[in-house]
């Protein structure tokens, strides 16, 4: 195809301005063409070509206030073939990348949608392909793209919109003026800062990517279930990049011991029919996070928690006060981007633990997993996914710690904008 088309030759491949000092010198110095072409390796048959068109140039009106035969009224070289110049293609870059970060990307179908859009507005000449498909070529998108290395083709994370109309200016603004209030008052260092959120483990691992026989439509593999139990795992991390000993909620009714015998060591487990961490529950987490951090009244630490309902009861609270726990929650549907562990340590802890359950069942052919096989999988991949670098880096990335409240620069100012 055009887009991949490799030179044969070197033939064709004279800069323009050599061409142009290699005419201008050939008709003031009055030696042969033969010998300028040699002398500036190129082809005598090209330079005596540009000679006859410097001097078929249309003559000037006047002597003075003409310019020579041979300036910039004579093009050089191949004619560019762009369809749109430079500034009409930054301004399409430009476009792409706010329509990206508003939460409306555009497809690479809707960018060749735009581009014969924007060529038809502009009454720019294009290709008769682009006027009988209303669209333009893949071979111009991709070119498009190469020219444009800033722009790449990323497959987006599902966004609601309460949480693309919650993450605006204002809520963020607001979040930023209570932490440095908050940091201001009690000089927090790195290691009292810490973050707790929860994420779900499943009993159905997601497939990862496998080679097989070009051609085929659909590849299948090996799953342990149709639907799978939800196991939560409880979390919490230092800006120092320092863990607590997670929390695991189990599906049942009742919590036994047992359940955790092959978890993290240290780590505590609870009960609840759904799986999931409640009011009632959190109040654990509270005194087993405590019992591992020692906080004091005196030297308190400070606990970044996101404004569910589980973290917020009576019986959290009254905890927190009494041994030194400060906390502030994040504005509603925006922990995607201000909270730590969402930024950098839940992504490499899915990514690892898809692979270590892809290892299980490949290791017990026939076998179903259960809900008593997570606590052993938390084990292997918890110590991986919380390293000191990935903690760090995501308290550095939401502008926590080290404190930064100009972090996002790109945010809207209310979703009206959007």
């Amino acid at each position: 195809m055009v887009r991949t088309y490799q030179r044969k030759t070197s033939r064709g491949t004279t800069a323009p301005d050599v061409i142009e000092k290699a005419v201008k010198e050939a008709v003031t110095s009055g030696r042969s063409v033969r010998a300028v072409a040699e002398q500036y390796n190129m082809c005598h048959v090209t330079l005596s070509r540009y000679i006859k068109k410097s001097q078929n140039l249309p003559a000037p009106a006047s002597e003075q206030a003409s310019p020579p035969p041979t300036d910039s009224n004579l093009h050089y070289g191949y004619v560019s073939r762009k369809i749109f110049d430079e500034q009409q293609e930054a301004e399409l870059e430009n476009y792409i990348k706010q329509a990206a970060d508003i939460y409306f990307g555009l497809s690479p179908r809707d960018i060749r949608q735009l581009a014969y859009q924007c060529a038809a507005t502009y009454g720019i000449n294009i290709p008769d392909s682009w006027n009988q498909n209303k669209l333009a070529g893949k071979d111009w998108f991709l070119s498009f793209l190469k020219r444009h290395p800033r722009l790449a083709i990323r497959k987006p994370e599902a966004t609601s919109l309460s949480r693309a109309a919650a993450f605006n200016r204002e809520n963020v603004a607001m979040f930023y003026e209570k932490l440095a209030s908050v940091m201001d008052r009690h000089r927090f260092s790195p290691s009292d800062i810490w973050n707790v959120d929860e994420t779900g483990v499943t009993t159905v691992q997601k497939p990862t990517k496998i080679v097989a026989s070009r051609g085929v439509k659909q590849t299948g593999a090996i799953t342990s279930a149709e639907r799978g139990q939800l196991v939560t795992m409880c979390a919490a991390v230092s800006a120092a990049g320092n863990s607590v000993p997670p929390c695991i909620i189990f599906p049942r009714k009742n919590f036994k011991e047992h359940f955790i015998r092959d978890g993290p060591p240290g780590s505590i487990g609870a009960a609840h029919p759904s799986g999931w961490m409640t009011v009632e529950n959190f109040p654990l987490f509270m005194e087993h996070f405590i019992r591992h951090v020692r906080p004091s009244k005196e030297k308190p630490v400070l606990l970044l928690l996101d404004n569910h309902d589980s973290h917020l009861g009576i019986d959290t609270i009254d905890l927190a006060k009494e041994n030194g726990v400060v906390l502030l929650s994040f504005p509603p549907h925006c922990s995607h981007k201000l909270q730590p562990l969402d930024r950098s340590v839940f992504s490499p802890f899915r990514t690892h633990l898809s692979n270590i359950q892809q290892s299980w069942m490949r290791n017990n052919p026939g076998k179903t997993m259960t809900i008593h096989d997570i606590p052993a999988q938390i084990r292997d991949v918890w110590p991986r996914a919380a390293v000191p670098t990935n903690i760090i880096n995501g308290f550095k990335a939401s502008g926590i710690c080290p404190f930064d409240q100009d972090v996002f620069t790109d945010v809207p100012t209310s979703y009206g904008n959007i």
